[in-house]
């Protein structure tokens, strides 16, 4: 910790307002993360967050793109603000919200009101009229991650490549009826939400970009563990209304999608050493819940609903 805080303190004392504390009156505090190392710091009147990236992870993200994003984020009203940013070193520190519970599957569960803040937290950022750098386009960062591990020595769960095929009607289905693109998270982990009681904020945009926003929502749903209730609480927070036969068809869709894509980011993590987390279980774990969805008797009827329109 003491190499790490060091590390931080020389971040901090590019920051105007932490220039000239003594480092005595630093409290530097680690935080969670999977790929980087998150600090909060604490001073008389003055609290930040530092991230500074895990090793490897340039491999796969653009912090230029997390910057701008960001930053864009900060303007929707939905992120803290950013208040420095070096894109050559991905290291990033951001203002504290206060008074915030950072939020797990277990919280969505038991804090009331938690999934229909997070579905108006996601309409917020969705109908920001902000434009994010990249595009994200789901079957191509399939393919891009399988470059990627296909330059190691990683093994793919059984069955991978060939409910990659099954899901082609997915694709076809996505095609049809192109959908309006928004500025969208893309990676809503529980823990990416910060909720104070009254608004849900979000944070960390290293997988963000212009997306089908369903993706956000279907993608928190699974992530969050939801239940049925607390689907049809999201969707009403999202939507303020109930969800049309074509909306609820992306919605589980990506569902299904988000565990395939992510099923090959947590064997990126394994194949790199990550320590955060046991990734193969990890990835395993999404990959028999997508399979098992995919093959579900409801699955290609929202299939269908979406090919229609």
């Amino acid at each position: 910790m003491e190499e790490n805080r060091d590390r931080v303190i020389g971040e901090l004392r590019q920051l105007e307002a932490f220039a000239n504390i003594p480092e005595a009156e630093i409290r530097v505090t680690r935080m969670g993360g999977l790929t980087n190392l998150v600090y909060r710091a604490d001073a008389p009147g003055e609290s930040v967050v530092v991230r500074i990236p895990g090793e490897g992870t340039e491999e796969y993200i653009d912090r230029k793109v997390e910057a701008h994003n960001a930053e864009a984020a900060w303007r929707a009203g939905i992120s803290p603000k950013v208040l420095m940013v070096t894109p050559d070193s991905g290291v990033m520190i951001t203002e504290t919200i206060p008074n915030v519970t950072t939020m797990t599957p277990a919280g969505f569960a038991e804090i009331p009101g938690a999934a229909e803040r997070a579905g108006k937290a996601m309409a917020q950022l969705h109908g920001s009229g902000q434009r994010f750098d990249f595009h994200f386009e789901l079957f191509a960062m399939i393919e891009d991650y399988l470059g990627v591990l296909g330059k190691r020595d990683t093994t793919l769960p059984e069955g991978y490549h060939e409910t990659v095929k099954a899901a082609e009607p997915v694709k076809a289905a996505l095609a049809a009826h192109p959908v309006h693109l928004a500025p969208c998270h893309c990676d809503p982990l529980s823990e990416n939400f910060l909720d104070d009681g009254a608004k849900m904020w979000m944070v960390d945009w290293e997988y963000s970009g212009m997306n089908d926003p369903l993706w956000d929502v279907g993608d928190l749903a699974v992530e969050a563990e939801l239940s049925p209730e607390g689907e049809a609480e999201l969707l009403q927070g999202y939507f303020g209304r109930d969800a049309t036969d074509f909306e609820m068809g992306r919605f589980v869709i990506y569902k299904a999608m988000c565990d395939l894509l992510w099923t090959l980011w947590g064997l990126i993590q394994h194949s790199d050493g990550n320590t955060a987390e046991d990734f193969w279980a990890y990835s395993t774990g999404r990959f028999d819940r997508c399979r098992a969805l995919i093959n579900s008797r409801e699955f290609s009827t929202h299939v269908a609903n979406v090919a229609k329109g």
